[in-house]
């Protein structure tokens, strides 16, 4: 689990190697959903101990063995530790909201970028000046985008002119397109609140990563767009059920299955299969992914996805915050960055009418998923043996 990166951060000994390994596994593990809290400091050497995969000039993660965007290995451990070290730096609370603003100056992007996340989620108003300056001269694309979605969460209407500044003059589109949805959500008073902390205050290690292949699927309660409860088990009966976690709306590749889905409709109604799509962050970022909010200028688009199918939608786009049952399905929330920002594993699940899994696929990078129409195919054949071609590999040891 721990690689020998260690060696070069720590001095290279093997007891010190162990030590730092059996900290990091007891600090990762430790605090289930309502355990103690461990110190500010304590959270910001966990990050900075931790050897993160490399982030490029477009900020995408890049595999350090394979130099290619994404993460190879399924086991990779970044993604719980930026997860569980938000979620420790939101129990501690306003009160360690000072602590943790003082980690935006940290000279470890994580760090800085891990602060900014949960300082959105607390709707830390104190912290406002400090996210601030991140957006005015932090270099690091992945800071400030963090910076700015922070100020949305939070609803600072004081940042507006900043933000606005922001999507006319940042260098990074992505940066620009954060900007655009933080001005929106801040304009409509569509701050993040307690349902976002709570679940990150609940994650719970022990939950990660439970669901098997063959074995049932985890049971779940999320919610719509609209705030509609959605149940796993009621679509039991049913027959097939596919669940798909994209990314955001500033995804194309997610896009593009949205547009399957429409137009695939009849076929999965005629084969009697329940479609949801899911999305790791807030209710407003959900709609922003289903046209029910603003209609973002897509750098990549030549239409707008708003104007070109929202009122087609016709399957639930469910919000999973702060990706707790992604975690507990095995899709590592936070697990790489994709214009500037972290992002679960691409997934698809496939639950059979016995309620039983028979495909968890999870992407190696952005791309890395089955088609719609690939998924049809796979439940009408019932054949689950699906690899994407451009899937990466690391060599077997």
């Amino acid at each position: 689990m721990f690689r020998n990166t260690f060696a070069s951060r720590f001095g290279g000994t093997t007891g010190t190697m162990a030590a730092v390994a059996l900290w990091l596994l007891s600090s990762m593990s430790a605090g289930g959903a309502s355990g103690p809290a461990p110190s500010v400091g304590a959270v910001f050497d966990r990050v900075r101990a931790h050897n993160f995969h490399p982030v490029d000039d477009r900020s995408f993660t890049i595999d350090r063995t394979l130099r290619q965007h994404g993460i190879a290995d399924p086991d990779d451990e970044d993604w719980r530790v930026r997860l569980l070290a938000v979620r420790d730096l939101v129990r501690a609370g306003e009160e360690a909201v000072p602590d943790i603003a003082a980690g935006l100056r940290d000279e470890d992007v994580q760090v800085r970028y891990v602060c900014a996340l949960a300082l959105g989620v607390l709707g830390a108003k104190d912290s406002v000046a400090d996210l601030e300056r991140v957006v005015r001269e932090d270099e690091d694309a992945l800071a400030r985008s963090e910076a700015v979605v922070a100020l949305g969460m939070i609803g600072s209407e004081g940042s507006l002119a900043l933000l606005r500044e922001t999507l006319e003059n940042d260098p990074s589109n992505d940066v620009k397109h954060q900007a655009e949805l933080a001005v929106d959500r801040i304009d409509k008073g569509m701050a993040s609140g307690e349902e976002l902390r709570a679940a990150y205050e609940s994650l719970d290690p022990a939950d990660f990563g439970t669901l098997e292949i063959g074995a049932p699927a985890p049971d779940f309660t999320l919610t719509d767009t609209e705030g509609k409860p959605w149940r796993l088990a009621d679509h039991k009966e049913e027959g097939w059920t596919l669940l798909i976690w994209i990314f955001a709306d500033w995804c194309p590749v997610c896009h593009r299955e949205f547009r399957e889905l429409i137009d695939l409709r009849e076929q999965f109604e005629e084969k009697g299969i329940t479609v949801a799509t899911i999305e790791a962050s807030d209710r407003y970022r959900a709609r922003v992914m289903v046209g029910k909010e603003l209609d973002p200028d897509y750098w990549f688009a030549d239409e707008s996805f708003q104007d070109a199918y929202t009122d087609k939608i016709w399957w639930p786009h469910l919000v999973d915050f702060a990706g707790k049952v992604g975690a507990r399905y095995g899709l590592d929330p936070l697990a790489y960055a994709v214009h500037a920002e972290y992002v679960n594993r691409p997934a698809a699940i496939i639950i059979d009418p016995q309620g039983k899994v028979r495909l968890a696929y999870y992407g190696t990078y952005w791309g890395d998923r089955p088609s719609i129409e690939e998924a049809l195919g796979m439940i009408r054949r019932e054949e689950f043996d699906y690899e994407h071609p451009r899937r990466l590999k690391l060599e077997k040891e």
